[in-house]
């Protein structure tokens, strides 16, 4: 489901500084971090670190790095702010850009991936517009909290890297002000959006298109040296960005602001906002109090990736034919099914009896979580391997939920963790308690707990 961590060496690979002047020009524009009063690390990811060579440095070097960004050896000495457009909320906007955050380094993971070490919060640029391109320090812990969540469940996720809390109080409209600030910095699989591809057709830029193509399909899907077809890179990304969409419905997740400038082009979810997991199986149930149309709930999700990858499309139309762009984007819908019911049975824990039958569970599982009010979490940890949960089968749902799973068998190793009490899931409340430890009492520890008890869940799962 999703690359496990191994240790490998550091190597870096700055690739964006490799390519012609005009090319990073037109995508991005170069980027200062803030001065900030303090820099007092909060979180490392060491686990991720390892991956890219990093963990061996002290925290004093950490922080140089990452709160005061201190290049790193061999890599890039200018950060960079990407450019891009957006449709946000279906408008477009051709003003937008990173306003608080730069690309700060490119690396080779122990899989050979190449990786951005991006950030959020580190100081204005030139698309910061009338923000201050700070990051709230709950801001940091929610994003923590939702990448490491995440990432157990299976998710194609950023990875949050770094936490440094850097001693400004920030004014926020949206939660009680003066607030602590951070910056962030996160590891990803690139930081090219669909915006970034609607920005040179909107600029009618030919050149920078094709080169822009080229990039993705050389360096973010291994696909040689160019020049590239466009709509091999569209097949590509809608066969990702279709399972992004379904690992969002397996995880109960909603993300929030599915705009298209928040839509990676390796698939990878990032930039964590509004964002929540469902309580219940409620396909109205939405993150963002100003989504007031349930146009990004949990149950349009997909429907939105598919509206977004259509603006990758007619973005590409500027140097490819309608027809195989067409072609690509009509594999949406079966190419979600598939890894729908292929990441729903992973994480109910049983084995495939062919594409109808777990069609039928599925469909059954979903009436059984919506009729009897099961916390999707809990759902899943109930019934792993194919188990009915401890309550009686009371319900015309339920007895056909537990009438189909029965035919199914456990896919693995049927861990103890399953057959205890202690579900671990993401409420917002949570979150909320979380917090407030950290904000009245500076008490980290909830948070590092509940990082343990996340880890533990992954661990399970990946059984």
């Amino acid at each position: 489901m999703n690359v496990q961590p191994t240790p490998a060496a550091y190597i870096a690979d700055p690739k964006i500084a490799s390519l012609p002047a005009d090319f990073v020009k037109k995508i991005s524009d170069p980027a200062y971090p803030a001065d900030f009063p303090e820099a007092r690390l909060r979180f490392r990811n060491d686990r991720w670190a390892a991956t890219i060579g990093l963990d061996h440095l002290s925290d004093a070097d950490w922080t140089d790095h990452f709160g005061r960004f201190q290049p790193l050896s061999g890599n890039m000495t200018q950060p960079l702010a990407m450019a891009y457009h957006g449709h946000q909320f279906r408008h477009y906007n051709p003003e937008i850009g990173d306003g608080r955050g730069f690309l700060y380094a490119q690396l080779r993971d122990h899989t050979g991936r190449l990786l951005d070490l991006g950030t959020k919060g580190s100081g204005t640029t030139r698309y910061s517009r009338s923000g201050d391109g700070r990051l709230t320090l709950k801001g940091g812990v929610r994003e923590i909290l939702a990448t490491e969540m995440l990432e157990a469940l299976g998710v194609e996720t950023s990875k949050t890297f770094s936490l440094v809390e850097t001693g400004e109080a920030l004014t926020r409209g949206d939660e009680p002000s003066p607030t602590r600030s951070a910056v962030l910095v996160r590891l990803s699989h690139s930081h090219i959006r669909i915006g970034s591809f609607q920005r040179l057709a909107f600029l009618g830029d030919t050149e920078m298109m094709q080169a822009l193509v080229d990039y993705c399909m050389t360096f973010l899907y291994n696909e040689g040296g160019g020049p590239h077809d466009p709509a091999a890179l569209l097949h590509h990304a809608v066969d990702r960005i279709a399972d992004q969409a379904a690992a969002f419905m397996v995880a109960g997740f909603v993300h929030g602001v599915l705009n298209s400038d928040n839509i990676n082009i390796t698939g990878e979810s990032f930039d964590y906002g509004p964002w929540r997991f469902t309580p219940f199986w409620d396909a109205r149930f939405t993150a963002a109090y100003f989504d007031q149309d349930g146009l990004y709930a949990f149950g349009r999700q997909a429907e939105a990736m598919h509206w977004n990858l259509a603006q990758l499309a007619i973005a590409l139309r500027l140097i490819c034919p309608a027809e195989p762009l067409i072609e690509a984007l009509d594999r949406f819908p079966a190419l979600y099914q598939g890894h729908l019911l292929r990441r729903f049975l992973w994480r109910l824990g049983v084995t495939s009896q062919g594409a109808e039958q777990d069609r039928r569970l599925v469909a059954a599982a979903e009436r059984f979580m919506i009729e009897q009010r099961i916390p999707v979490d809990a759902f899943f940890h109930q019934h792993r391997g194919g188990k009915c949960g401890k309550q009686p089968v009371i319900g015309e749902a339920a007895q056909a939920f537990a009438s189909i799973v029965s035919g199914y068998r456990s896919s693995g190793a049927k861990s103890q963790y399953w057959s205890g009490d202690d579900i671990c899931s993401m409420p917002v409340e949570a979150v909320e308690t979380i917090w407030s430890a950290i904000a009245e009492d500076d008490d980290w520890q909830p948070l590092f707990a509940k990082l343990e008890a996340i880890r533990r869940l992954g661990a399970a799962l990946r059984e």
